[in-house]
């Protein structure tokens, strides 16, 4: 998967979840970059903001797009873990 095609696929799951991608063009280039690039070292679409912990069974926790919506820091901040998706304004 590409980086054209993985933006699609983020633009339509915030779509589904009510929410929209960050406004800020440059960071989220630099969130889906990083993303590929964790998915080309370890096989899996990992949060590049968060730390792995090796256990597959745990850091499955940590796969892109996360389960952000129940974190404390959606409910405060309004973004997920590292401001890829964002509330909608």
């Amino acid at each position: 998967m590409n980086k054209e095609q993985l933006l699609k696929v983020y633009e339509k799951f915030a779509e589904l979840k009510g929410v929209m991608l960050n406004p800020d063009k440059e960071h989220v280039d630099f969130i889906v970059e990083n993303v590929l690039k964790l998915e080309k070292k370890t096989g899996f679409r990992y949060c590049p903001c968060r730390i792995r912990t090796g256990n597959k069974e745990m850091d499955k926790e940590l796969f892109c797009p996360c389960n952000f919506i129940e974190n404390d820091i959606w409910k405060d901040e309004g973004h997920c873990w590292c401001g890829l998706f964002v509330k909608k304004e």
